[in-house]
């Protein structure tokens, strides 16, 4: 019997990627052509909208999104969540419709196909180095004044299968208090379950979102940053008890 569990899991990671290749390749000229002025990238994002919600579907994910509060079109945020899976960006696009910029790291842009795309229209960072920091908040700062939003996995990065949520990187609050836009908090209830990095694991099967209440900024300073840092990680923290409990 485990074989056999093991032969679906060699096929679920192969249909995976399959599944991810697959509408590049057919959108390909569109989706070059998207990228090629940044004033284009709401088109964009609504392509990446597509995709992602293509690869979830055909991956048997039921996507509920639960929200305390909706981010209002035109307006910029700072949206986080925890970072378990090579599913968050796919849950992420489908789960904000407001046109956001990923901050991510570098090792992504060499992914064949999807890292074209990625180091094209995100924000890449090298966390060890200031100037790279640097830049990352010139970048983001030009985004925002398009009109765009970010979006930060603020535990920089996948943490182990034991544990629940990793420490949080001062980062994205930091970014969000300097630009004086609300922090939206999400929590990603089941992406572990359902495809982590673990090779040999997932099912298609329930994917839980959750927008909590909005963190607002107005009258910080960067002073306050560990503060509004602990009150997100928290809010993501007592939600993932609930969802395991």
């Amino acid at each position: 019997m485990k074989f056999f569990k093991y032969i679906f899991w060699l096929l679920y990671r192969i249909w995976f990627y399959i599944l991810v290749a697959l509408p590049i390749v057919v959108l390909l000229p569109i989706l070059i052509l998207s990228i090629l002025k940044e004033s284009w990238y709401p088109f964009f994002f609504k392509l990446a909208r597509f995709w992602a919600r293509f690869i979830l579907i055909g991956m048997g994910f039921r996507v509920k999104i639960e929200r305390e509060q909706t981010p209002e079109p035109e307006k910029s945020y700072m949206f986080i969540a925890n970072h378990t899976s090579m599913t968050d960006i796919m849950l992420m696009l489908v789960t904000v419709k407001n046109p956001f910029v990923f901050v991510g790291k570098k090792e992504l842009a060499k992914i064949p196909l999807f890292g074209f795309f990625y180091k094209r229209t995100s924000i890449l960072v090298d966390r060890s180095s200031a100037k790279s920091r640097q830049t990352v908040f010139l970048r983001a700062q030009r985004r925002l004044k398009q009109g765009m939003s970010i979006c930060i996995f603020p535990e920089g990065g996948v943490p182990d299968e034991d544990v629940i949520l990793d420490d949080f990187k001062d980062g994205a609050f930091r970014m969000a208090i300097n630009h004086h836009i609300p922090i939206v908090p999400i929590t990603f209830g089941d992406n572990k379950k359902r495809f982590s990095y673990t090779f040999f694991s997932g099912s298609p099967g329930k994917m839980r979102a959750k927008i909590h209440k909005f963190i607002s900024t107005e009258g910080l300073t960067i002073e306050d940053t560990k503060g509004v840092n602990k009150e997100a990680r928290n809010l993501l923290l007592q939600q993932l008890d609930l969802y395991n409990g």
